[in-house]
């Protein structure tokens, strides 16, 4: 009687056990929090999760953009219904937090396999476009599902079956039941930053010097690097940018060097800035090759130079972002005039 029993026990638990799991794995292939599985229910999915390297694959494969910016955390802040409105492009911003060059490359891949004439593309710039160890340190701790970025829609289905993704399409219920909100609007536009209410000069001055704030004074002589030291240098990610540009060589690119406060930029005249400036001397002979628009404001300048400018050394404020944003309109507008009259730039 008692082996009979626990036999019954047994058989129930294993029973309710595997049903659970069948069931989650229904759940999350009829949900497809993330727009990858072929069969899955015919309902809208927005962003419900802070996940970018998850959640912008989806974006990008949409249909519903035809440019998209590209970059770190410093161009996220670019509002691209501002874009929209001014230049008639609908655009998705793509950028991800600390994003390397070739994860940034990898999401534009994406995008420019999905769109058959893309219009903009923006490259929001940074450092990592200059790293020489950038074709070895792809990734950051955050990891990167590169699952999710092939053509192969089917494999995806071995990497859904995990909590996580239990919790995202738990979300995205929530979402169609009026219960959890979207955490960031469908084209990838978020403002990260506090409000601007809570602004506190003195506190953004600390954390942009860690310290008392201080003038950055010229290197003096400055560091002139010779031409055999600069063909020695290594710049992986921009021979990638170079491909990239070749792609879509109908699309009017748009490279932009943020800017970061001048604390986060080399010393003028040291040679860490002489390697950044061979760098930027690489993305323009792209911009040169191509008709391509550039913009550089990472340079001390009075816009990163003014401590009020900025939350931190990366992060400039909203109405910073939307001057930026009128420069990059007006830089665009320019070219596009150029060409109506016949000029090549």
């Amino acid at each position: 009687m008692h082996d009979a029993a626990w036999r019954r026990f047994v058989t129930l638990f294993v029973t309710t056990f595997l049903g659970g799991v069948v069931g989650l794995g229904a759940f999350v292939v009829l949900m497809d929090p993330y727009d990858v599985v072929p069969f899955s229910l015919p309902i809208e999915r927005r962003l419900v999760s802070i996940s970018q390297r998850h959640m912008y694959p989806q974006v990008a494969r949409s249909g519903r953009f035809d440019s998209v910016i590209v970059g770190t955390s410093t161009s996220r802040l670019l509002d691209p219904e501002v874009f929209n409105a001014a230049l008639g492009v609908r655009l998705a911003n793509l950028a991800m937090d600390s994003a390397t060059a070739w994860e940034q490359l990898q999401i534009l891949s994406v995008f420019g396999a999905s769109v058959a004439k893309p219009k903009m593309v923006i490259v929001g710039l940074d450092r990592v476009w200059c790293e020489p160890a950038a074709d070895r340190e792809r990734i950051t701790f955050r990891g990167f599902p590169e699952w999710m970025y092939d053509a192969n829609r089917w494999n995806d289905l071995l990497y859904l079956f995990n909590l996580s993704t239990v919790e995202i399409a738990g979300r995205l219920l929530g979402y169609h039941l009026g219960l959890y909100p979207e955490r960031v609007r469908y084209d990838g536009f978020e403002v990260f930053v506090p409000h601007e209410e809570q602004y506190d000069l003195e506190r953004a001055r600390h954390n942009i010097w860690q310290g008392p704030s201080r003038s950055v004074s010229a290197q003096e002589p400055p560091v002139r690097l010779s031409e055999q030291e600069e063909r020695a240098l290594r710049f992986p990610a921009v021979t990638w940018l170079q491909d990239a540009v070749s792609a879509m060589p109908d699309t009017h690119w748009i490279f932009a060097w943020m800017p970061v406060h001048v604390a986060a930029q080399p010393q003028p005249g040291s040679h860490a800035a002489a390697v950044e400036n061979a760098c930027k001397a690489r993305v323009a002979s792209i911009a040169e090759r191509h008709s391509a628009t550039l913009l550089d404001w990472r340079v001390p300048s009075s816009l990163t130079s003014e401590d009020a400018n900025y939350w931190d050394p990366l992060h400039y404020r909203l109405p910073i972002a939307y001057r930026l944003v009128d420069e990059i309109v007006a830089a665009a507008r320019g070219r596009a005039e150029r060409r109506a009259a016949g000029g090549s730039r």
